[in-house]
């Protein structure tokens, strides 16, 4: 990104206010979505609170499937 923009340099406040504010050229949506991906990514999973025991492993793939966790495959 530093790259991208180069240096500027004024010799006054005033003219630094009046310089144009340089913009990438992406749009606020697409900033919104590449926000909420990288809120995704690092937000922390939720999990059921508690212990449970499963009497099979048919019914622990179940309680896995509805709870919305993924699987380790």
């Amino acid at each position: 990104m530093a790259a991208d923009r180069p240096v500027e340099r004024f010799r006054s406040i005033e003219d630094m206010n009046s310089a144009p504010v340089r913009t990438t050229g992406a749009s606020d949506f697409d900033r919104f979505l590449r926000h909420c991906a990288r809120y995704r990514a690092l937000s922390r999973r939720t999990y059921p609170r508690g212990v449970f025991k499963f009497h099979t492993l048919a019914e622990a793939q179940a309680a896995r499937a509805s709870t919305g966790i993924p699987s380790n495959s």
